[in-house]
């Protein structure tokens, strides 16, 4: 890739709006994730006889249903990312290749 082609990039509003907007909401994503994760983790180290607690007569524990609620709340994070990834982070995207690729092809149909 080209230095300006990069410079112009990095340089455009809706590349820097971009940038912003998807790491911040990535590490709001990534805080949320850790909090459920190591909050599981937590509650193995040191509260076993709670997870440990049967559901009823049978033989599940409460741990199964809380692990798997983990499971869960990371397959639809992943969704939430996605979703808006799709949606904005691609129209912001689109606007900088779009702003972009306009002065490359004003100096094509120029040298024809």
């Amino acid at each position: 890739m080209e230095t300006s082609l990069a410079q112009r990039i990095a340089a455009h509003p809706s590349y820097r709006e971009l940038k912003a907007r998807r790491s911040s909401f990535g590490w709001w994503l990534t805080g949320a994730m850790m909090v459920v994760y190591y909050g599981f983790i937590l509650l193995v180290a040191f509260d076993k006889p709670l997870l440990a607690s049967r559901l009823g007569e049978g033989v599940t524990t409460l741990g199964m249903p809380i692990g798997l609620g983990v499971i869960l709340f990371t397959v639809i994070i992943t969704a939430i990312y996605v979703r808006r990834a799709n949606s904005e982070f691609d129209r912001l995207s689109d606007e900088v290749q779009q702003a972009m690729s306009a002065p490359a092809q004003g100096k094509k149909g120029g040298a024809q």
